[in-house]
């Protein structure tokens, strides 16, 4: 008799109850409540500053381009990647390459946009600031002057 007791005292079932782990899950249901809304502003956020920065990485370009020619009139983002051949053009097409979506010029003046992800960027030159936090291409519908 008494090995029966330490046997049924042994398989003591020790383990987590229905209330304790519906009260984790609550708690990372909280947490994820939280993390994912700010995960996703940090995201845009990126991807705004990456609009931006290729239009600052493609202003010497242009500016390269003009001292060439006197004039930004036929520039293009092919003409600009062949002052810098890392200069990476927008793809539409699966995957999406992120990158210069529309270059524009005139005798005295230049526009170049990017887009990332729905977010672009925009810089109408010389001398212009980016402009970002855009939601269309600025420059598809700029005209030289």
């Amino acid at each position: 008799m008494h090995s029966l007791r330490q046997r049924i005292n042994a398989r003591d079932e020790s383990g987590f109850t229905l209330i304790e782990l519906l009260v984790v899950l609550i708690i990372i249901g909280v947490l994820l409540a939280i993390a994912i809304p700010s995960y996703l502003g940090f995201q845009k956020k990126a991807q705004q500053t990456a609009a931006a920065s290729d239009v600052r990485q493609a202003i010497p370009d242009a500016v390269a381009y003009y001292s060439d020619n006197n004039s930004y009139t036929g520039a293009s983002i092919a003409t600009l990647q062949g002052y810098d051949s890392g200069m990476v053009a927008y793809s539409a097409g699966p995957p999406e390459v992120p990158g210069i979506l529309t270059v524009k010029g005139g005798a005295t003046h230049f526009c170049i946009s990017a887009e990332d992800a729905g977010n672009y960027a925009h810089v109408v030159g010389p001398g212009g600031t980016v402009v970002s936090n855009e939601t269309t291409d600025y420059c598809a519908s700029w005209t030289a002057s």
